[in-house]
């Protein structure tokens, strides 16, 4: 998953922090929050779903592709991008996008879209402002919090490169050290994953 199940369950704290009083009036933060942390990880979700459709389906293929000498990366890309396409799927990494973000921009509104009609539905809220505003709020909010995500990612991401020998990126220890720097660096912003 593009974020760690942590890392959603605060922004969803936090969003429903941001939103409250103001825009939504709820008298149990935690349980919105929860419906709003289920939606973040059902939306991720289809992503990786749809990866390991690719990988099941390359995985038939795969003699073929060795004496043929076609790509892995290449075919998954091109498989992929044709069951994006054929299902409507959103991406959600911003870096297929070209976004600055993990989350692309269009996955983002989307997620706001969603959201905003669990938040409707449920009893656990009233809300204060136009849905619309709200919807707006939420995008601007998830990606602030975002945007400090991608400053820690990036700084946990440099101190794994700077140790003296090369840690290759994938393996078990890059894995570690990446988990470790990464709270290390949430929490010098005030970010505890633990909360």
């Amino acid at each position: 998953m593009l974020l760690p199940r942590e890392f959603i369950a605060y922004l969803s704290r936090e969003l429903v922090k941001k939103l409250t009083p103001a825009s939504i009036e709820t008298s149990n933060p935690q349980a919105v929050a929860e419906i709003v942390a289920n939606i973040i990880t059902e939306e991720l979700a289809v992503e990786d779903r749809l990866n390991d459709e690719v990988r099941e389906i390359l995985q038939q293929y795969a003699d073929y592709m060795r004496r043929e000498g076609v790509s892995y990366q290449e075919m998954f890309r091109k498989v992929k991008n044709t069951m994006i396409a054929e299902r409507k799927v959103i991406r959600a990494s911003g870096r297929d996008t070209h976004d600055q973000m993990k989350l692309s921009r269009d996955k983002i509104n989307d997620m706001s879209h969603k959201i905003i009609v669990a938040l409707r539905k449920t009893r656990e809220l009233r809300m204060r402002k136009d849905l619309n505003e709200v919807r707006l709020e939420i995008v601007r909010d998830i990606t602030e919090v975002l945007t400090a995500e991608e400053k820690v990612d990036r700084l946990s991401r440099q101190k794994i490169r700077s140790q003296k020998r090369e840690i290759p990126e994938g393996s078990e220890e890059w894995d570690l050290l990446h988990r470790k720097y990464y709270a290390e660096e949430l929490k010098k912003l005030g970010i505890d994953l633990a909360r």
